[in-house]
């Protein structure tokens, strides 16, 4: 599938609030938002991101023009980390690799790192082909099951 990232509009977030509220989405991602229905936090922190000079937030846009998700770069020097949510009814069909490949493009910092829940193997395959390498693994609470789940972390120095 082919996307183009974009600069995010106030339009885009109703759609990526939805794609970020799908149970589905949740449990995979694992490590959300404690509360992702809730609204208020979800825009503050939207108002946050997209003014402070140190992100790289993108809407991915697909071939017809739809919203596909969102992208971004985040973090300190060195230690720089790549995020990435698309839509469950885009999961499957290239469009997460064809989002971190752009968003590689947009954000020259290496090394760059990368999470993802140990049995997210849809992601785990992703950032797999994108570069980056496992490089440790850690366990924390994710919200998004309610429970401790095992997480890899992954680095792409090239």
């Amino acid at each position: 599938m082919e996307v183009t990232l974009r600069e995010v509009r106030d339009t885009d977030l109703p759609v990526l609030f939805a794609q970020m509220n799908d149970p589905e989405g949740i449990r995979m991602a694992a490590f959300t938002a404690k509360d992702p229905a809730d609204s208020a936090h979800f825009h503050a922190h939207w108002v946050r991101i997209r003014h402070d000079p140190d992100v790289i937030t993108r809407t991915v846009v697909g071939e017809g023009g739809e919203i596909v998700g969102h992208a971004g770069v985040f973090g300190p020097p060195h230690e720089r980390e790549v995020t990435y949510w698309i839509g469950r009814q885009y999961w499957g069909r290239g469009a997460a690799t064809a989002t971190l490949r752009a968003l590689l493009d947009l954000a020259p910092d290496r090394p760059l790192h990368a999470r993802a829940a140990a049995d997210n193997v849809g992601s785990v395959r992703v950032l797999e082909k994108c570069g980056f390498v496992v490089t440790g693994s850690d366990r924390g609470f994710a919200n998004g099951r309610g429970e401790e789940v095992d997480e890899l972390l992954f680095t792409r120095h090239g």
